[in-house]
C-alpha cells in the first residue's frame, strides 16, 4: 500500500513538472498564436519598451535638471505606450492570460520541487530554560515610537526584565551598557531598536555566550523578518522570555564592527552619509547619485571574495548570509542565517545599455552574485564610506569582512507567525528532468535540518 501511495506521489510530481513547463510554453507562445506576425511584433515592442524603461531610469538617477525630467517622462511613457499598442490590437487579454500562465507555472513548478524533498534547510531550535535576569535596552524613537505605542517597557518589566530606556536627546554607548549589564549578572541581552543597535548588543551577547533577544520595534527590522518575528506587534517578541527557543545564527563583522544584515560600500555607503538622509531618503539619493553613478565623485572600488576579484563596481553589498535573488516573492529575504557564508552582491553599470541589460539579461555582465567566507573591499582612497546595517560609518581601506558562524544565540518565541516554510528555488533544469521521468525520481522525500 505504501508503495502504491509513493508511486501516486511521484506521478503527481511528474505531472506538476509537466504542467509547469507547459504553462511556460503557452505563456511564451500565446502572443504569437493569437496575433501571428502582429503578435510577434508586439512582443518585440514589449521587449523594447522594457529596455527603454530601464535606460530611462538610469538617466533619471544619473542626470540632473531637464535631462532628468525628460528621462522621467520617458520612463512613464514607454510602458504606457506598450500597453496602448496591445490594447489597440485587441490583444490586451493576451498579456493578462500570459501573466496568469506564468503564475501557474511558478505554483506548479514549486509543487513539483517541494515534493522531491529538496527543501531549504531549517534552523534547528534548541529548548533552553527561560532567563532569570534578562536585560533589555529600548530606544523610544525607534520605528516612530513603537516602544511607547506597544508599552514595551511595562510589559518587559512585568516579565521580570531589567529595562533601560535610552535617552533620545543624548548619545549613549549601547555596547558599554550591555557590557555593564553582563558584569552585573545579566543572563540575556535584548534590544528594541534599529538593526545597527541590535548588531552592537548582539556582538556583546556573542562575546559572552549569552542569549540575545530581538524586539522588532525598528522601522524595517530585516533581521527580525528573517528570524520570522512579528514586525507589526513587537510586544509578541517578549513571549520568548517565558515560552522561547534558541537559534544559533551567524554574525558578520567589518573590521571588527558587527552587522546582523549587511555592510554597503560605494553608492549606498556614500548616500547614507548625507546629512538629510534620515528625513528624506529619496531626496538625498537623487542629490548624490548623479556624481556617484558617473564616477565623478567617490572612490573606485575593488572587491575580493575568497580569491574572486570584482573590479570597479559602483556598489558592493556584503551580507550576513546570502539574500534571495531568484524569486520575486522572496526577493531580499535570507533563507538561512547559519550557513557560515557571506553573501556578496556587486553592481557595475556605466551606461543606459548596461542598465537595460541588467533588467533583461538572465546573466547580466554588470551583476556579480556569490558567497564567500572572507571579503576584502579596497579603494583608491584611504578611507571608505560604509553603511553598516543602515548606520553611516567611515572605515580605513581596505575593509575586511568576515563571518562568525553560529556565534549568536538568538532567543525567539516558540510560535512565530513570520516563519512559513520557504518555497523551493525554481530550477527549470530539474523540472525538465522530472517531467521526462517515467518512473520514480531519484530524489527521496526527506526533511533536512541543520
Amino acid at each position: 500500500m505504501g508503495s502504491a501511495m509513493g508511486e501516486r506521489d511521484h506521478s503527481r510530481q511528474r505531472w506538476a513538472a509537466r504542467g509547469a513547463l507547459a504553462a511556460v510554453a503557452l505563456a511564451a507562445l500565446l502572443p504569437l498564436v493569437s496575433g501571428g506576425l502582429k503578435g510577434l511584433l508586439l512582443l518585440l515592442a514589449g521587449l523594447v519598451g522594457l529596455a527603454l524603461t530601464a535606460a530611462a531610469l538610469w538617466w533619471v538617477l544619473s542626470r540632473r535638471g531637464p535631462a532628468r525630467m525628460a528621462a522621467a517622462v520617458l520612463a512613464v511613457l514607454a510602458p504606457v505606450g506598450v500597453i496602448t499598442l496591445f490594447a489597440a490590437a485587441n490583444l490586451i487579454w493576451v498579456v493578462f492570460v500570459s501573466l496568469l500562465l506564468w503564475c501557474l507555472a511558478v505554483w506548479s513548478g514549486r509543487y513539483a520541487l517541494r515534493s522531491t524533498g529538496l527543501r531549504p534547510m531549517r534552523v534547528k531550535e534548541y529548548r533552553t530554560p527561560p532567563p532569570q535576569r534578562p536585560f533589555i535596552l529600548l530606544n523610544p524613537r525607534s520605528g516612530g515610537g513603537k516602544v511607547g505605542k506597544f508599552s514595551l517597557k511595562e510589559k518587559a518589566e512585568e516579565l521580570g526584565a531589567q529595562v533601560v530606556l535610552l535617552d533620545p536627546d543624548h548619545h549613549q554607548d549601547v555596547t558599554a551598557l550591555a557590557k555593564a549589564a553582563v558584569a552585573d549578572g545579566a543572563d540575556l541581552l535584548g534590544v528594541a531598536g534599529g538593526d545597527g543597535t541590535q548588531a552592537m548588543v548582539a556582538a556583546v551577547a556573542a562575546e559572552h555566550g549569552l542569549p540575545f533577544l530581538v524586539i522588532s520595534a525598528g522601522t524595517r527590522n530585516h533581521f527580525a523578518m528573517d528570524l520570522g518575528l512579528d514586525r507589526d506587534d513587537p510586544s509578541t517578541c517578549l513571549d520568548a522570555l517565558t515560552d522561547g527557543v534558541e537559534l544559533r545564527v551567524d554574525l558578520g563583522f567589518a573590521d571588527g564592527r558587527p552587522f546582523v544584515n549587511n555592510a554597503s560600500f560605494g553608492v549606498y555607503g556614500a548616500v547614507v552619509q548625507s546629512p538629510g538622509y534620515r528625513d528624506d531618503k529619496v531626496g538625498a539619493a537623487l542629490e548624490r547619485l548623479p556624481e556617484l553613478l558617473t564616477r565623478q565623485s567617490g572612490p573606485r572600488l575593488t572587491a575580493s571574495a575568497d580569491g574572486t576579484t570584482i573590479a570597479d563596481p559602483q556598489a558592493v553589498l556584503v551580507s550576513n548570509n546570502a539574500y534571495r535573488m531568484d524569486d520575486p516573492f522572496g526577493f531580499g529575504r535570507r533563507e538561512r542565517l547559519n550557513s557560515g557564508k557571506l553573501g556578496v552582491l556587486a553592481v557595475r553599470v556605466d551606461s543606459a545599455v548596461e542598465a537595460a541589460e541588467l533588467l533583461l539579461s538572465p546573466r547580466p555582465e554588470g551583476l556579480t552574485v556569490l558567497t564567500a567566507q572572507h571579503v576584502v573591499v579596497d579603494a583608491d582612497e584611504s578611507h571608505l564610506e560604509v553603511g553598516l546595517d543602515g548606520e553611516a560609518l567611515t572605515l580605513p581601506a581596505p575593509v575586511h569582512c568576515r563571518i562568525a558562524r553560529r556565534a549568536l544565540r538568538v532567543r525567539v518565541p516558540r510560535n512565530r507567525p513570520g516563519v512559513p516554510e520557504a518555497p523551493p528555488r525554481l530550477d527549470w533544469r530539474r523540472l525538465r528532468k522530472l517531467a521526462a521521468a517515467v518512473g520514480r525520481t531519484a530524489a527521496p522525500a526527506r526533511s533536512r535540518r541543520s
